[in-house]
């Protein structure tokens, strides 16, 4: 592991900055599903089962139904974003494209690579929060200027979820067998982090569990953040969202040098 920390350099950014070309090249694909995303889960959600569900109690406030799950969609795409970057495209990049084999047949080393593609999926979430953030504002549901905090606290945050999603590409045999992490560990965060709807409807025992959870962390900062209400317990859910990326960052590191150099 020594070894695996003291060949990360810099160079890492070239990776970075390679598919931020290609980004800027498809920019027009990439842009519509974080415009589009937040619009159809509003209507569907919002306008759809807000109908049924008027007003949600969260920390002592009757919040709309509507203004409820806004910041829960903005984590829940953030989580999507970095974990499935660093999954299923950065496999493709390894194995179909052959895109690794390429840059390290530069200076480059395996650590660069695999920080650069970790830092990239950051990157590429933050810029859905950001996206995300402008629509969601423009229907009056984040309080304005704070809720602006959440587009770096989206970088922060998303380093883990990306560091994470690169552990598993860094054991899974071919693309198919990913559904296995999505299925057990993204869509009951999706389900069960307060997304859509408070802990406190679930029993106290899945409560304690859902708590636990990134996404449950990461959903209250926003959440707070967007109603204009930061508690210090944010500092405490960012603190861990830091750790949990660095020490996944690490595994990463060690397991997709593992896996190229065998």
């Amino acid at each position: 592991m020594r070894n695996v920390l003291k060949n990360v350099s810099w160079r890492a950014l070239r990776v970075w900055q390679r598919n931020y070309d290609v980004y800027k090249a498809t920019w027009k694909v990439n842009f519509i599903p974080p415009l589009l995303e937040p619009l159809l889960f509003l209507f569907a959600f919002g306008f759809g089962l807000g109908q049924l569900v008027k007003s949600v109690n969260y920390a002592g406030m009757e919040v709309s139904y509507l203004r409820f799950i806004a910041p829960g969609l903005i984590a829940s795409a953030i989580m999507n974003h970095g974990f499935f970057e660093t999954t299923y495209a950065s496999f493709v990049r390894m194995y179909y494209q052959n895109t690794f084999d390429a840059i390290l047949s530069t200076p480059l080393m395996v650590e660069d690579v695999i920080l650069g593609e970790i830092i990239w999926g950051a990157t590429k979430a933050t810029f859905a929060a950001t996206i995300m953030v402008g629509v969601i504002a423009s229907f009056g549901l984040l309080d304005m200027p704070l809720s602006l905090w959440i587009i770096p606290v989206s970088f922060l945050a998303v380093f883990a979820f990306s560091s994470l999603g690169m552990c598993f590409t860094g054991i899974v045999n071919n693309i198919e067998m990913f559904i296995f992490p999505v299925f057990l560990f993204v869509t009951p965060m999706f389900l069960f982090s307060s997304v859509f709807f408070p802990l406190s409807a679930l029993p106290p025992w899945a409560q304690k569990v859902a708590s636990a959870l990134p996404l449950t962390q990461l959903v209250t900062v926003i959440r707070e953040l967007a109603f204009g209400n930061p508690g210090p317990e944010i500092i405490l859910y960012l603190l861990m969202l830091s750790i949990l990326g660095a020490v996944c960052s690490v595994l990463g590191l060690v397991m997709m040098r593992k896996r190229l150099l065998k």
